[in-house]
C-alpha cells in the first residue's frame, strides 16, 4: 500500500500530535466557554505529527489533476492555462485588502479598473456596455434574459414571454430562462449541425423575448446563417441573446455585436484565463447594445465631470434598471486577473488567441477522424465533436475511452455532451497548448482505438494506475460517502 492509500485517521495514533500550543498567560476566566457551548464529547480528530498531516495533504494535492498539471481538453469548458502574473496581481495587498464599504474616495484606482474592464470588453465583443456584476456564466444569462425581460416591459410589451434556444444549447441556456419565468421554446439543428433557419421561422411572432444561441456553437461550428437569423429574430421585435461560451476562438477575428447580438455575457474563466471550476470564484460579465445599456444592472461605475469615480446605487439609472443581481459588484480578484490578461496581450497578441484555437482543434480533429466517427465534416472552430470509434465492433463506449486516457495521464474530454449523438466526445484544446502537446495527445488516442480493437477488455475496465479505480458513478452521485467515519462504518476502509 502506497503512503498516500492511507487515509489521515488510519494515520493516527495515540499521544502523538503536531502542535506545540503556548501556556495559557490570560487567566482561566477567558478560556472557559459557557457550559451551553461546550461540547458534551471530546471530537473525533486525528492524532498525527506534523510530517505526516503535510505528506497526508501533500499527496492529496498531487492527485489532483489541473491545467498546471497536464492536456486537458475539455471540451466547452475552454480550460486554458492562467497565466501566474494574474495571481500574482490579485494577491497585491493594494486590492487584496480593499473593502467593498471603503469610501468611493479612498477607492478610485480600483473604480477605474472596473471602468476601464467594463470598456476593454465592450470593445473585444462590440457591445456598448457592460455591467461586471454576476458571479459566474450562468448567473449572467439570468442576468441578459432579465434585461431582455426588462426592455420588453419598460415598452409594455408583456406578451413576450417566450425563449427559442437550439437543440444543441448549453443546458444552463434552458435552466435560466425557466429560473427567469421564460418558456422555452426548442429549435432543431439541421444536417450540416446549425440552426435550422426553415424551423425557425414558424416559432417566430409577437410573444417571442428572444434567442439564445453562442457562435460558434456547441459543435464547434460556425452559425453562417447569423445574419438571417439575427434579421428574422429582429423583424418580429425579439433580442437576440449570446452565449459567450465559446468566444475564445473569436478573440480579434468577430465581434458578437456586429453579428447582431442585442445582449451578451462572458464566461471570464474560458476565455480571459481566471480560475475555472469548483462552483467559484467565478464572474459572467454582461454587455449590452446601445439601446440596453439603461436596462443594466446596478450598481454602476460612473465618472463625474470632475474626473472622479463614483459608484451609482440608482439614483441616476431611473426605473429602467433590470435591479439588482450582486451584493456588491462582483468577484474583484477574478475581475483583476482577467484585467491583467487583457493588459498582458493587448490588442495585437489577443488577436492570435482565436486562430491559435481554431488551429489547434482542426489539427487534432484531421489526425484522428480515421479512428474516430465524425459526425460533421469540415472546419471547425476550437471544438469538435467525435460520436464514438470508428470501429465499435467491440462494444467499447465513450466511457471506456475517457477512463483509459487516466491511465496515459491526459484529463478526459467532455463526454456525452452534446447530447445530438450517442457516442459524443467532445474535445478542445485552446491556444495555450504546443505542437508537441497535441502530438502527444493524438499518440495517445490513436493507441487507445487501437486497444479497443485487439484487447476492449483493457479499456472497460480502466483506469488501472489511479488511486481511486472505476467507480459505481450513479451510486457515488445519489449516495455519496464523505466522511471517514461513515466510510469505516460500511466496512470500505479496510478493504477499498
Amino acid at each position: 500500500m502506497k503512503y498516500y492509500d492511507k487515509l489521515i485517521f488510519e494515520l493516527s495514533k495515540e499521544g502523538r500530535k503536531g502542535y506545540s500550543l503556548p501556556r495559557n498567560t490570560w487567566g482561566r476566566s477567558l478560556e472557559e466557554l459557557p457550559q451551553g457551548l461546550r461540547r458534551s464529547s471530546g471530537p473525533c480528530l486525528p492524532q498525527v505529527s506534523e510530517p505526516d498531516v503535510v505528506r497526508h495533504y501533500t499527496n492529496l494535492s498531487q492527485m489532483n489533476f489541473g491545467v498546471d498539471s497536464g492536456f486537458y481538453p475539455l471540451g466547452s469548458c475552454t480550460m486554458k492555462y492562467n497565466p501566474k502574473i494574474n495571481e500574482e496581481i490579485a494577491s497585491m495587498q493594494e486590492f487584496s485588502g480593499l473593502h467593498p464599504l471603503q469610501p468611493a474616495s479612498s477607492v478610485q484606482g480600483a473604480l477605474m479598473l472596473y471602468r476601464d474592464l467594463a470598456r476593454a470588453l465592450s470593445e473585444i465583443t462590440g457591445m456598448a456596455g457592460f455591467t461586471l456584476a454576476p458571479f459566474a456564466g450562468a448567473h449572467g444569462e439570468l442576468t441578459g434574459l432579465m434585461i431582455i425581460r426588462s426592455y420588453h416591459n419598460s415598452r409594455g410589451d408583456f406578451r413576450r414571454t417566450r425563449i427559442i434556444v437550439p437543440d444543441s444549447a448549453h443546458g444552463t441556456n434552458p435552466a435560466s430562462a425557466a429560473v427567469c419565468g421564460l418558456e422555452v421554446v426548442q429549435v432543431k439543428s439541421n444536417s450540416a449541425g446549425l440552426v435550422d433557419v426553415a424551423d425557425l421561422k414558424p416559432l417566430l411572432d409577437d410573444t417571442v423575448a428572444g434567442i439564445m444561441m453562442t457562435n460558434p456553437n456547441t459543435l464547434g461550428l460556425f452559425e453562417k446563417d447569423i445574419k438571417e437569423i439575427a434579421s428574422l429574430v429582429h423583424e418580429c421585435g425579439g433580442l437576440l441573446y449570446y452565449d459567450g461560451a465559446n468566444m475564445n476562438p473569436l478573440l480579434g477575428t468577430v465581434r458578437p455585436g456586429d453579428m447582431g447580438f442585442d445582449v451578451m455575457h462572458l464566461n471570464l474563466h474560458k476565455t480571459f484565463s481566471t480560475p475555472h471550476g469548483g462552483g467559484g470564484p467565478g464572474a459572467g460579465p454582461v454587455g449590452v447594445a446601445a439601446h440596453l445599456v439603461p436596462h443594466l444592472p446596478v450598481p454602476r461605475v460612473c465618472e463625474g465631470e470632475d474626473g472622479a469615480f463614483h459608484v451609482d446605487y440608482g439614483q441616476c439609472a431611473g426605473d429602467t434598471s433590470c435591479g439588482r443581481v450582486s451584493g456588491f459588484m462582483g468577484n474583484f480578484g477574478v475581475l483583476l486577473r482577467a484585467y491583467s490578461y487583457v493588459l498582458a496581450l493587448g490588442k495585437q497578441n489577443i488577436k492570435m488567441a482565436g486562430p491559435l484555437a481554431v488551429l489547434g482543434a482542426n489539427y487534432i480533429k484531421e489526425s484522428l477522424k480515421d479512428c474516430f466517427r465524425l459526425p460533421v465534416e469540415g472546419v471547425c472552430k476550437h471544438e469538435f465533436v467525435f460520436d464514438g470509434l470508428a470501429d465499435q465492433s467491440s462494444g467499447v463506449t465513450t466511457l471506456d475511452i475517457a477512463k483509459r486516457l487516466l491511465d496515459y495521464g491526459y484529463h478526459a474530454p467532455t463526454i456525452y455532451f452534446p447530447l445530438l449523438f450517442h457516442q459524443s466526445i467532445m474535445i478542445e484544446p485552446t491556444e495555450t497548448e504546443s505542437k508537441e502537446t497535441l502530438d502527444g495527445f493524438i499518440e495517445v488516442m490513436r493507441r487507445i482505438a487501437g486497444e479497443a480493437v485487439a484487447d476492449p477488455q483493457i479499456l472497460k475496465s480502466a483506469p488501472h494506475g489511479t488511486p481511486v479505480r472505476r467507480l459505481d458513478e450513479v451510486t457515488a452521485a445519489r449516495r455519496p460517502v464523505l466522511t471517514y467515519r461513515a466510510l469505516a462504518d460500511a466496512g470500505l476502509a479496510a478493504g477499498r
